[in-house]
């Protein structure tokens, strides 16, 4: 069992660094190889705990399939402000459109000329619509039609497209291009600088972004032959991605520093690898378990997206450990002190002698705080709980088409169709009915229904088709707009707590509401009701991993209450800038009206996992100290501003990687990447300088009570700590 220690494992990778290389690159092609023929993301997300919406796709699935051409997937706006659509040139243009988007045949069209369909042409009469069905890969098949609409817009006409699979397509190409510009482009480049400025060195600076593209690369080939069974999110890889950069360099940082401390205090190369396997690879280790816990949170809730987000981490964060654990310690047994090469001037000389001493600056913040505890601490927490209040005021939602771009196709026909038919989606609001639709009393209430949507100034061309044979009906109805405004929200609340109860009162029949924008409500309710079940699984598990770790009750119940702040803080200045619009213009993002459904239940979950690094490295150096002194605030102050340097760099790194998320043009990145980055900027600030110090010394040794009847606890030495 010893060899399987994070001890063990480093003396025997260390020792044997070519076999493990070997291993590691073998990995690495079979990785690649499954990426190249077995990887694949969908845009499409379902809930699996079966909400009213999925209840009536159910019932919708029973009826015959419908007609091609009543089958619309996307809308082809044609305008021109000269002509007419009673004019020869239009009809022209239109009729030729038509007919090439229908090269090849999987894909059918409607269009005014071809229908004498008046609901076709805008009031203006200076626009006309063509209706498009994707009959065998919708996915695949829109492309053509999008290069076909292209192709005619030219003047004296503009040919606009929007609809389901244009509007996928358009969120991929985003998600990458945010992928590329944010976390490859801005994100590795910064976390890099931040690895030169503190380890001073080139090749220093370097092996932990070898290593963290190493552990990218091996878990997005496990994504891949996971792919090939269930469906995953495309935004996978860019979580995946993200969270790889970030927990690979921050583990190769703790563990690299650690063994230029060990080379600093004079042991051999192979000893000061054995040290730092017996200290900071066993903090990597249990840091990784608290993240690798915290996001298995995620996979509770109903949801595939979650599950996707959380699998992507999930992955990575158990290859970043591994190869930490085994590939650094090669690498490092490979290079020894040559990790210091092409040292930076001046720079590179402080950083490797002020590796593990005590900052001025932060010796000095430290002590300041630890003599004035009680008003550190208070001051602290009323700054944490005021930045904590607007939190208040969350609105959850899904940010729609409107805040897309405006140089992608389907924001382009969005914004054409609402101009020109004062609807902006092909997104319709359905209602099924089900019982004996041909008895009188449910005809009649479904009539009722329908009229109570005609008259409702939030919904467009409503119809009704009876389907006797299935006993169903189904009430169909464009919303005004974005089918995800909160108009669109409010007219289906509208429908399902006030519309459906009145004409149905009495009456021996179902309804159920469904569509995207029902769809968006029920995801609401899956958000709110798993969010207290995700907070309790997440902080019990973190409590119990803690205990194990630092053999204390007191320690990890202080960390949870100090990462409960700054996620706290952080949900608070979510809704400062994103739906206050305070300051979000000198972040370069929208205002909006609210923030995105996932959001919060997955900033809790990563922010917890990662803020758990910086506590488990920090708490455990501290544990080191008091462990050989016996002196509790000694052993605070040397902790923290010894540590101060690394992790200081680390979170760098972590802002650095989310702050690229944040500069994309995705709200929901923009939302997700500022959330995690400002928690812990916080984190590595307020919650470490000022909290942690002052809290730990009003409790004085009182921090490392256990109770006697888990004395039975295995002690694992985080950090050396049992070494006196």
């Amino acid at each position: 069992m010893a060899q399987l220690s994070p001890r063990g494992l480093a003396r025997a990778c260390s020792r044997h660094p070519w076999r493990t290389i070997t291993a590691w690159l073998v990995a690495l092609v079979l990785a690649a190889g499954a990426i190249g023929t077995l990887l694949e993301f969908t845009t499409e997300s379902e809930v699996l705990n079966d909400p009213e919406s999925e209840q009536a796709y159910d019932l919708l699935g029973a009826l015959p399939p419908a007609q091609p051409e009543n089958i619309v997937n996307e809308i082809v706006v044609v305008r021109s402000d000269r002509l007419t659509v009673d004019d020869a040139r239009f009809r022209a243009a239109v009729l030729r459109l038509a007919a090439e988007v229908t090269e090849p045949p999987v894909v059918v069209t409607r269009d005014f000329y071809s229908t004498s369909d008046r609901s076709l042409v805008s009031p203006d009469r200076h626009a006309t619509l063509i209706t498009v069905g994707l009959l065998r890969d919708p996915e695949n098949d829109v492309v053509p039609v999008i290069e076909a609409v292209e192709r005619a817009d030219r003047d004296p006409f503009d040919a606009e497209i929007t609809g389901e699979w244009t509007y996928d397509r358009d969120l991929n190409q985003l998600s990458q291009d945010d992928l590329q510009a944010g976390e490859l482009e801005f994100g590795l480049p910064v976390a890099f600088v931040v690895l030169l400025l503190v380890f001073g060195a080139v090749v220093a600076g370097l092996v932990p972004v070898l290593l963290a593209l190493a552990s990218i690369v091996v878990a997005l080939g496990v994504v891949a032959i996971i792919s090939a069974a269930f469906d995953l999110s495309v935004f996978t890889l860019n979580m995946l991605t993200g969270m790889g950069l970030a927990l690979g360099i921050d583990y190769a940082l703790f563990i690299v520093s650690r063994f230029r401390e060990e080379r600093h205090h004079g042991r051999e190369k192979l000893d000061a690898i054995d040290a730092t396997g017996a200290s900071a690879s066993q903090a990597v280790l249990f840091s990784g378990l608290a993240f690798v816990l915290a996001m298995f949170g995620l996979m509770l809730v109903p949801d595939t997206i979650f599950r996707s987000l959380a699998t992507g981490a999930i992955l990575v964060g158990i290859v970043s450990v591994i190869a930490g654990l085994t590939l650094l310690p090669a690498l490092l047994g490979l290079l020894g002190d040559r990790v210091n090469a092409v040292r930076l001037p001046v720079l590179g000389r402080q950083a490797e002698a002020g590796t593990a001493r005590e900052g001025r600056i932060w010796s000095s913040i430290v002590r300041w705080v630890m003599r004035r505890p009680v008003v550190t601490l208070v001051g602290s927490v009323a700054v944490l709980l005021a930045l904590t209040l607007p939190a208040l005021d969350l609105k959850l939602g899904f940010v729609g088409i409107r805040t897309m771009p405006d140089r992608f196709a389907s924001k382009q026909g969005f914004v054409a169709l609402e101009r020109s038919f004062g609807v902006g989606t092909t997104d319709s609001t359905e209602i099924v009915v089900s019982g004996d639709v041909s008895s009188p009393r449910v005809r009649s209430a479904t009539r009722r229904l329908e009229g109570r949507l005609r008259a409702d100034r939030e919904f467009r061309q409503v119809s009704t088709q009876f389907h006797p044979q299935q006993d169903l009906a189904d009430i169909e109805a464009l919303p005004v707009g974005d089918s995800r405004d909160d108009a669109a929200y409010d007219a289906v609340r509208r429908v399902r707590d006030t519309y459906v109860p009145d004409a149905f009162e009495g009456v021996d029949a179902r309804a159920l509401v469904t569509g995207e924008t029902a769809e968006g409500i029920d995801y609401f309710a899956l958000v709110r009701r798993w969010l207290p079940i995700v907070f309790t699984f997440v902080l019990g598990l973190s409590f119990v991993l803690l205990t194990i770790a630092f053999r204390s009750i007191v320690v990890p119940l202080k960390a949870i209450l100090l990462n409960l702040l700054s996620v706290g803080a952080a949900y608070g200045l979510l809704v400062l800038v994103f739906e206050k619009g305070v300051g979000n213009e000198l972040f370069g993002f929208e205002q909006v009206d609210a923030i995105e459904a996932w959001v919060p239940l997955f900033l809790f979950s990563v922010l917890f996992g990662l803020s758990m690094d910086y506590h488990v490295f920090l708490l455990s150096r501290i544990r080191e100290r008091y462990v050989r002194t016996g002196d509790n605030a000694d052993s605070v102050a040397h902790g923290v501003a010894s540590t101060a340097r690394l992790i200081t760099g680390a979170a760098l790194i972590i802002i650095a990687v989310f702050s690229g998320f944040a500069r994309g043009d995705l709200i929901m990145f923009q939302q997700m990447g500022f959330g995690v980055a400002v928690s812990l900027l916080i984190d590595a600030t307020l919650i470490r300088t000022v909290l942690l110090p002052a809290s730990m010394q009003l409790l004085g040794d009182r921090n490392w009570y256990l109770p006697r009847w888990l004395g039975w606890l295995p002690d694992f030495h985080i950090e050396g700590a049992a070494r006196r």
